[in-house]
């Protein structure tokens, strides 16, 4: 089953999209066409993460039983990380590729009971692949499937990819400190 939640999707500033398209006008049709399960919002109030460092715009399948979830980024040539890199070839690190999908994780985490008021921190990146380049005007699928979720200890993998062609994956590792230890 999907979560069907729906929310007004709204972007901070420097997140439009080229013409000043918002990312919901820069999503595949489909994923438009069904609405956020997720805004940006609503992240903002499952994970700490903020402008410029939220880099999941929304949320659009959540599928609590298959352990997935999937988030989208729309890469805009305003990006903070463009302006070094490279000013003449902007070009997104595949480090921030990997961030983004570990945030998306988070959002699938937080989501779960006993979790939500937790923060979870890298404990691995494990057999990571960077297969395409992500560039200005991209829209950045993020999906995540869970493979392991106990109290203190998690990991899944994640595939970010555009227009159905990977740019990234891997198998992310995390550990979530005993409540209160980061608050």
């Amino acid at each position: 089953m999907t979560d069907t939640a729906t929310a007004e999707t709204t972007s901070p500033p420097g997140n439009s999209g080229p013409g000043g398209a918002t990312p919901a006008e820069l999503a595949p049709a489909d994923a438009a066409a069904a609405g956020p399960v997720h805004s940006v919002r609503e992240i903002e109030a499952l994970i700490p993460h903020r402008w410029p460092f939220l880099l999941v715009d929304r949320i659009i399948e959540y599928e609590p039983g298959a352990k997935r979830i999937v988030g989208i980024k729309a890469v805009t040539a305003t990006e903070w990380f463009f302006q070094g890199h490279f000013p003449e070839l902007p070009v997104m690190p595949g480090v921030l590729q990997v961030e983004a999908l570990a945030q998306t994780m988070g959002v699938y985490v937080a989501k779960q009971p006993g979790f939500g008021d937790r923060i979870g921190l890298f404990a691995g990146i494990d057999e990571v692949r960077f297969k395409r380049i992500v560039v200005p005007g991209d829209t950045l699928r993020l999906e995540v499937t869970m493979e392991k979720l106990g109290s203190r200890f998690g990991k899944g993998r994640g595939v970010a990819s555009v227009n159905g062609e990977v740019a990234c994956e891997g198998l992310l590792s995390f550990i979530i400190p005993p409540a209160g230890v980061l608050r």
